[in-house]
């Protein structure tokens, strides 16, 4: 009969001696090699008629090895259930454990395991937290109005380039510093808005029309991230040296303006179809209402990432690190150095500490996620994709089920669905306790914060 002992070997690491003895595994020896030699194709002989001692010898030893070392994992996974002990991973060898195995002496072995136990913590969520409202200006309204306009409005092709919303398709074609044209230099095809010239450079192409050309140096034409974009799009990299200061003849080729859509029920109804606005106090209404709607769902994601951060931060694991990094150096497809494995722990350590808060979190708070929560979660998705046009249509048909039950079959949308759906309602009632208080912030400055802060 197979026995197991532990031991503790280190911080939340024990060792256990799998000991199987002959009868443990003999007997189940010579019913594979039995069972192979029936089914085993052998040239020159039938199938089911091969001699017992050719298969032993040409067999005998994988097999064998493949049952002792079945034996003991089974031995290995029934103590680590029956003990009930939650380990990391899974136990590690201590030694070549194929090492010794004979089938012409079977014996009495003895393998050792490495294993790292689970720690015990506790969560404190009792966390402070500031609820941002962001305040919606006038201009903020403004602009917005403005966009939906443009988005609505009507494609023109205007000889003369006289407003700063101009989109134009332009040439890029490099030049030296004197203007002449380079052989092996970039020609290539863009659309730039006038308004992502730098400020001081807009007067060069004010006026112009189809066919005008314009001398360009990069870094005087084009400022910060329009010049990072510019850049990228001519496949230059930002980081070398000098690479702004090149210069360019823009050749344009074409002159494209959107005629602003007019404010009036026509396009209110266009814009929001589902509502009935007549004047244009309802529609900037409305257009205020979505922003704030917009920005209350930042802020509860900002809520959220503060919940996030404080957790990770108050909440003391202690974790069998040895352990782990010895099983980063055993797992995954490709090798890894040690260097390699403490470059990358203690991001590895982050999601670890996390995944372990958000599964104590999960299990104590009674969390379930249900097929059908994973459904419409698919066809939200696909609602969101198209930009949430389909939500005035009927959910029911017959497509959409049959999107769902396709997204469904797929294993890794099913388990990512599951995690993703998992942590938002977990963060949802995490969001009912904290203790809340209360900010007006400007938009720009809640964008800061957003920005340096997330997860």
């Amino acid at each position: 009969m197979a026995t197991v002992i532990r031991e503790n070997i280190g911080n939340l690491t024990d060792k256990l001696t799998v000991q199987i003895f002959k009868e443990d595994y003999f007997k189940n020896f010579e019913q594979s090699l039995k069972k192979y030699a029936k089914s085993a194709n052998i040239p020159g002989f039938r199938k089911g008629m091969v001699p017992a001692g050719l298969v032993k010898k040409m067999y005998g030893q994988s097999v064998f090895t493949d049952e002792v070392l079945r034996t003991v994992e089974l031995q290995l996974n029934e103590y680590l259930t029956t003990e009930k002990i939650d380990i990391f991973a899974q136990p590690l060898p201590l030694d070549n454990i194929e090492t010794g195995l004979d089938m012409n002496n079977p014996a009495d072995y003895s393998f050792a395991f490495e294993i790292g136990l689970k720690p015990d913590f506790t969560v404190n969520t009792n966390i402070p937290v500031t609820r941002y409202k962001v305040t919606v200006t006038d201009e903020m309204i403004n602009e917005e109005a403005d966009r939906l306009q443009r988005r609505f409005g009507k494609m023109t092709e205007p000889e003369t380039v006289t407003d700063e919303e101009t989109m134009l398709n332009v040439t890029f074609t490099e030049v030296d510093n004197a203007g002449n044209v380079l052989e092996e230099g970039i020609n290539k095809p863009n659309s730039v808005l006038v308004k992502y010239f730098a400020p001081s450079f807009r007067a060069n192409v004010l006026g112009k029309k189809k066919d005008d050309v314009i001398d360009v140096h990069l870094a005087t034409a084009f400022e910060d991230k329009e010049l990072d974009v510019i850049l990228s799009d001519l496949g230059l990299d930002k980081n070398i040296a000098g690479v702004a200061d090149k210069n360019f003849k823009l050749t344009i080729t074409k002159i494209g303006l959107v005629e602003k859509a007019e404010l009036g029920e026509e396009f209110f109804a266009t814009v929001y179809p589902s509502k009935e606005i007549k004047t244009e106090a309802d529609f900037r209404n409305t257009v205020k209402e979505d922003i704030e709607a917009y920005f209350a769902s930042q802020s509860k994601n900002q809520i959220h990432d503060q919940i996030y951060h404080h957790l990770l931060d108050h909440t003391t694991i202690e974790l069998p690190e040895e352990f782990l990094k010895r099983w980063m150096l055993h797992s995954g497809e490709t090798k890894k150095s040690a260097e390699e494995i403490a470059q990358e722990f203690p991001s590895f350590k982050n999601s670890l500490q996390w995944s372990l808060i958000t599964s104590k979190l999960t299990e104590e708070n009674k969390i379930e996620v249900s097929p059908d929560d994973i459904r419409n979660f698919a066809k939200q998705q696909l609602f969101q994709y198209m930009g949430n046009q389909m939500n005035v249509l009927d959910e029911q048909q017959q497509w959409l089920e049959d999107y769902a039950d396709k997204m469904m079959k797929d294993k890794k949308f099913v388990e990512d669905s599951f995690h993703r759906i998992s942590t938002e309602k977990l963060f949802n009632i995490l969001e009912e306790r904290v203790t809340a208080k209360e900010e007006s912030i400007s938009a720009d400055d809640f964008a800061s914060k957003l920005h340096h802060h997330h997860h």
